[in-house]
């Protein structure tokens, strides 16, 4: 039996619905992400579990009990808002103190307790400081100390790292998985980037409109996305629409009078199909040794690597190739673009294969 199970669970708001019938089974001490766009539902699916939104019908249940409707504070997890929701006129101490006092933990023992969280988060010398005199990321993890300091059974974070700049946000990802891992409890986290949900989750529930469209580990997720929306959501793709034809010798997605052979399930011929590459995926090489030609519309340099967008017979294709130290092709120069057949993921969204 899963540790926390979502049973059909569903949302709705008047004739709107929110979340439609999601079923999830998370393992103890499991990292689990739940990742969309804007208004998806992943927010309130949280809010359910957190029992800040009751559930229009479904069941949900911790460790074998059934919390469906339990309030929230009878549910005992920690949860962690999007903006803190530190209080201003304490001390971090005491902000990580305050869920023991209203549980009314013996002075000692509390003592104890936040000395042991602050420890956790790497905050110990800031323990008499307030919450103005903190950075960001370190505001972040008090919120994180006060929400794991009570020990509990489920630790949900709403977007934990929203506003955070770019730099810290990645590193305070890092430094939220190591706090996880050491402390081993479990943790479900609502984000709309797939670059965090990815990097540290076990597993990664996408949603779109509602219901969950892929539960799968982050590497599964990437390399095999079940429908279009998962390839362009998580990650850069190319999305290349056409019709399955089987030959003898190979089949593939005739694109504008072209065959793009690649390995797929038993597709009937003249199925629509759409295939996706990824743009790491692509080589760069002189025009005519390639499997395809284009010329270079544009290029950009990102540091670590180059993205290319490329203009071919099937439209604009991305490519990304690592930066080895040598300048590429200009822009407007002819190209050739290779790739392995096993790259190219069939995505039948229409058709009785993916």
């Amino acid at each position: 039996m899963a540790f926390l199970s979502l049973e059909r669970v569903s949302k709705e708001f008047g004739t709107f619905t929110a979340v439609c019938d999601v079923d999830l089974a998370i393992e103890k001490g499991e990292f689990v992400s739940l990742l969309g766009p804007s208004g998806c539902g992943k927010t309130t699916t949280l809010q359910m579990i957190a029992g800040l939104v009751e559930p229009t019908k479904g069941r949900i249940s911790l460790d074998g009990r059934d919390i469906t409707h339990e309030k929230p504070n009878r549910r005992g997890l920690g949860v962690v808002f999007q903006s803190y929701a530190l209080f201003p006129h304490m001390t971090v101490a005491q902000n990580v103190a305050f869920g023991l006092e209203m549980r009314r933990i013996p002075q000692a023992e509390r003592t104890e307790r936040v000395r042991e969280a602050l420890a956790l988060v790497q905050l110990s010398a800031f323990a008499d400081r307030y919450p103005r005199q903190l950075s960001g990321g370190q505001r972040q993890r008090v919120a994180i100390a006060r929400a794991l300091v009570i020990a509990p059974p489920v630790l949900l974070l709403d977007e934990p790292l929203s506003n955070l700049d770019a730099k810290l946000r990645e590193e305070m990802q890092f430094e939220l998985r190591r706090i996880q891992r050491k402390v081993g409890t479990t943790t479900i986290m609502v984000t709309h980037d797939q670059a965090e949900a990815l990097s540290i989750s076990d597993r990664v529930v996408v949603m779109e409109s509602g219901r969950m469209t892929q539960v799968d580990a982050p590497y599964r997720l990437y390399e095999q996305p079940s429908n279009a929306f998962i390839s362009s959501f998580v990650g850069k793709t190319n999305l290349l629409a056409g019709t399955w034809r089987r030959g003898g010798a190979s089949s593939g997605a005739e694109i504008g009078g072209v065959l793009l052979e690649t390995p797929a399930p038993e597709i009937a011929d003249g199925t629509p199909v759409t295939l996706s590459i990824r743009p790491e995926k692509i080589l760069l090489c002189d025009a005519g040794a390639g499997r395809l030609d284009g010329r270079v519309a544009s290029r950009f340099f990102l540091g670590s690597q180059w993205l290319f967008t490329v203009e071919t017979p099937l439209g604009i294709m991305t490519v990304s190739i690592p930066n080895h130290g040598e300048e590429p092709p200009a822009e407007g120069s002819p190209v050739g673009l290779d790739w392995s057949p096993a790259n190219l993921r069939v995505i039948a969204d229409n058709a009785a294969a993916a």
